[in-house]
């Protein structure tokens, strides 16, 4: 896959290559990078993604530690541990009236508002667990991986303009946004939703929370009031998933 990847990156920059007024030191910056998005190390993800939370971070309203939000996040993640495959969790609330959740490779994990304004204890668990199993299961590795291509790719379309880019602070923001909306597959969301359910009974924590999350986020989708789960399988077949495994006891 690395291999298919980079030839396609190195493709991409031959491809421009061709077109007239083009910055070459550009190209092959943005071919450099496309390669390098093909073939980030861990440290590499880690790094692009403690950049990235930390520009989301500073354009969100965090909720301060003595807030009912931040106590209430506490709690549930003492329950749901802080120990993601040897990385550490770091959980924070973002102050706004959105429905929505992420996590990223880094243990990066931001809970809005919204959602903890719709949702009790249980399925605020229920939805966390399934945000870790992105990270735990490399899912959210991948996302790094293409949200970075993207940005090579762009720098090259852009260097017929003179436009040289390199992670700028936008960029970066860019690259955050495009990790918080990133569509991961149907078969990744079925994976997440069962590392969901499996941490919640390893933990001790009822399953049926990530049930009725699931039932709540089906409500709202007709009204189109989140798009938390844009791109996912429907919620109501993710919530029969769900209580046909606590039916089987398993």
């Amino acid at each position: 896959m690395k291999i298919r990847t980079s030839l396609i990156a190195l493709s991409i920059t031959t491809l421009l290559s061709g077109c007239q007024n083009l910055n070459t030191d550009t190209l092959m910056q943005s071919g450099a990078q496309a390669y390098q998005a093909a073939t980030l190390s861990d440290a590499d993800v880690k790094a692009l993604s403690d950049k990235s939370c930390a520009e989301m971070d500073s354009q969100s309203q965090i909720a301060p530690a003595n807030s009912t939000y931040t106590q209430r996040l506490n709690k549930i993640a003492a329950a749901l541990g802080d120990n993601i495959n040897g990385t550490t969790a770091n959980y924070k609330v973002y102050l706004t009236k959105d429905v929505n959740a992420w996590a990223m490779a880094n243990g990066c994990i931001r809970v809005y508002s919204g959602l903890m304004d719709l949702m009790n204890d249980n399925e605020v668990e229920g939805v966390l667990g399934h945000e870790i199993g992105h990270v735990a299961l490399g899912h959210s590795r991948k996302a790094m991986q293409v949200a970075y291509s993207t940005v090579a790719v762009r720098t090259a379309a852009a260097s017929a303009g003179g436009i040289v880019g390199s992670l700028s602070e936008s960029q970066l923001a860019d690259l955050g946004e495009k990790l918080v909306n990133a569509q991961f597959s149907q078969k990744q969301e079925t994976e997440a939703d069962d590392y969901s359910f499996d941490l919640l009974k390893k933990r001790g924590i009822d399953p049926n929370g990530l049930v009725t999350s699931f039932e709540k986020l089906a409500q709202m989708e007709g009204s189109r009031k989140s798009s938390m789960f844009d791109g996912h399988p429907p919620s109501e077949a993710r919530a029969q998933h769900i209580r046909e495994r606590i039916a089987a006891g398993k």
